[in-house]
């Protein structure tokens, strides 16, 4: 599917659902993995993620490009548009639109464990993906002194606040 497409497509779901014509730009945005589709209350401009299309059909992203069109029309009539509003929330539920988007296969990157935080008086340790200033934290279980130490993950010690192992 081509951008033309998707704006007629827009478009003819503005017009059905919400009886109000969308006069902005609707473009596809290849590099969206994490979100469906964005909505730009500068330009009022719309991007949905292509990626929602293959993986989850034409339903899935007629539900995006409705929530999108629920941001757009409450913007531009003044009225809560953000997630957190009632106004928002009562619009999706009235065009059949999602909150969330069903989350695609390798969407989600997860960044290796590289530091370690290990307390000087008890041995917790905390395990960090990106480096840390030691000075600024304390040991939640003693209030000790910390030191940063660089540290390849061990299998199973991904959680936050494992004791470290007695050096024998």
């Amino acid at each position: 599917m081509e951008d033309r497409e998707l704006q007629a497509w827009v478009e003819r779901v503005s017009l059905q659902w919400f009886g109000r014509p969308f006069r902005h730009k609707a473009v596809f945005n290849a590099r969206l993995r994490t979100t469906g589709g964005r909505y730009f209350t500068k330009s009022h401009h719309i991007e949905i993620s292509p990626h929602q299309l293959s993986f989850n059909g034409p339903e899935e992203t007629e539900r995006i490009i409705k929530h999108e069109l629920c941001h757009y029309h409450l913007h531009l009539l003044g009225r809560g548009y953000r997630h957190r509003d009632p106004e928002f929330k009562a619009l999706l539920a009235q065009v059949g639109a999602t909150l969330y988007c069903q989350s695609l296969p390798g969407a989600k990157r997860t960044l290796p464990v590289k530091y370690l935080l290990v307390c000087r008086a008890c041995g917790m340790t905390y395990p960090r993906k990106r480096k840390t200033d030691p000075r600024k934290y304390a040991c939640g279980r003693c209030r000790g002194k910390l030191k940063l130490e660089a540290a390849a993950p061990e299998p199973g010690s991904e959680g936050v606040g494992t004791p470290a192992a007695t050096p024998s």
